[in-house]
C-alpha cells in the first residue's frame, strides 16, 4: 500500500466553536484531491477523525515545541496555520518549506507566505477559513463541505438537550430561573430532556437539575473532546452560545441557541436548520466574558420567546 501523501498539514485552531467553523475549508482542501494533515492538541483527535480522508496528528497539550516537532514527517510539503496556537512554532522547527497563513503579528516570523484575508466585515466567522481556501485557487461552494459529521434518524422521539452552561464566560449564561420554568414547560408537554453539565456539581446545569428532581437525567459533558458520540443521540440541543452548541451542530443535533453578549450573524453554529434566539440589547454584540452592567441581553430573554422556538422542534421532531 502507498503511504498517504503529504501535501498540506494544517494546524488545527484551539477553540472548539473555530474547529467546527474551519471543517468546511478543511473539507475543499481534501475534496481537491491534495494529502491533508491535521495537527490537534490529544482532545481534539475524536473531532478531527469524523472527517474522511483526514490524517490526524495529535499531541498531548504539555507537549513541547521540539517534540511536536521531532513527531511530524519531514516530508510534509507546506502548511497552513490560520492563527497562533498549539503547534505553530513546531511546525517551523519540523523544517517545513512552505507555511502559509494570514498576516498577524504572532505568525510574522512563521509563515513563508501569507494568504488574503479580507479586511471587509465577515458575514460569518466561517468566511475567514474559506476565504484563506479559495486563494489557494480550490472552491468552496459546495454543500456536502457544510453537512454535520452525522445524521440522527427523523424518526427519533424529540430529546432535548439543555445547557444551560457556557465556556465562554458566565455572561453567555440565560438566568437559572428562565431555566427551570423552560424545562418545566418540556417535562409537562411530555418531552424526554437530558441536561448537559460542563463544570460538575458547581454549575446551573447541577442546579437545574436537582430544582426539578432530574438528577437520573444529567450528562456529565465536561469533556467535550469525548462528548460527540453523546451529542450525536440529541435529536435537539437547547444550549447557551458557547463551545456546546457547535459540537452538537457537528454531530448531527437541531440546535437551538440562546445568544447574549455575542454576535448570532457572525458566531451562530453553521447550517440553516438551526435557531437562533436573542433579545436586542443596545449595548450588544460586546463580546465580553463578564458584563460590566446588568446583563440585559440575558435578563431580558424571556421563557416564552426561547419556547416559541423549541416548541415546532419537540411537537414534530427534527423532520
Amino acid at each position: 500500500m502507498n503511504a498517504p501523501s503529504r501535501d498540506m498539514l494544517i494546524a488545527a485552531p484551539d477553540r472548539w466553536d473555530e474547529a467546527c467553523f474551519s471543517v468546511p475549508a478543511v473539507r475543499a482542501l481534501i475534496a481537491s484531491g491534495l494529502g491533508i494533515g491535521m495537527i490537534c492538541q490529544e482532545e481534539q483527535v475524536n473531532f478531527w477523525k469524523t472527517i474522511a480522508n483526514l490524517q490526524v496528528l495529535d499531541f498531548p497539550a504539555k507537549s513541547s515545541t521540539r517534540a511536536i516537532a521531532y513527531g511530524l514527517s519531514p516530508n510534509w510539503k507546506a502548511a497552513l496555520i490560520w492563527q497562533p496556537g498549539f503547534a505553530t512554532h513546531a511546525i517551523k522547527a519540523a523544517g517545513i518549506p512552505q507555511r502559509l497563513g494570514p498576516a498577524h503579528p504572532k505568525l510574522a516570523k512563521i509563515l513563508t507566505q501569507t494568504t488574503f484575508i479580507s479586511s471587509a466585515p465577515l458575514d460569518h466567522r466561517v468566511r475567514f477559513y474559506l476565504s484563506a481556501v479559495e486563494e489557494l485557487g480550490i472552491k468552496t461552494r459546495q454543500p456536502q463541505f457544510f453537512a454535520s459529521a452525522g445524521t440522527i434518524d427523523p424518526n427519533t422521539p424529540p430529546l432535548v438537550l439543555l445547557c444551560p452552561e457556557s465556556d465562554f464566560g458566565p455572561s453567555h449564561e440565560w438566568p437559572l430561573d428562565r431555566w427551570i420554568e423552560l424545562t418545566a414547560k418540556l417535562v409537562a408537554n411530555q418531552t424526554p430532556v437530558r441536561i448537559a453539565s460542563l463544570r460538575g456539581n458547581n454549575g446551573p446545569a447541577n442546579a437545574l437539575a436537582e430544582a426539578l428532581h432530574l438528577g437520573e437525567h444529567l450528562l456529565n459533558l465536561a469533556d467535550l473532546g469525548t462528548a460527540l458520540p453523546q451529542l450525536h443521540q440529541q435529536p435537539v440541543t437547547v444550549a447557551v452560545d458557547g463551545s456546546l452548541p457547535h459540537l452538537a451542530s457537528h454531530a448531527g443535533s437541531t440546535c437551538v441557541t440562546l445568544f447574549g453578549p455575542n454576535n448570532p450573524a457572525w458566531k451562530r453554529p453553521l447550517g440553516t436548520r438551526h435557531i437562533v434566539v436573542r433579545k436586542h440589547a443596545e449595548c450588544a454584540p460586546c463580546l465580553l466574558p463578564k458584563c460590566p452592567m446588568d446583563l440585559r441581553c440575558q435578563n431580558e430573554l424571556d421563557v416564552e420567546r426561547v419556547w416559541n422556538a423549541v416548541a415546532p422542534l419537540v411537537n414534530r421532531g427534527t423532520r
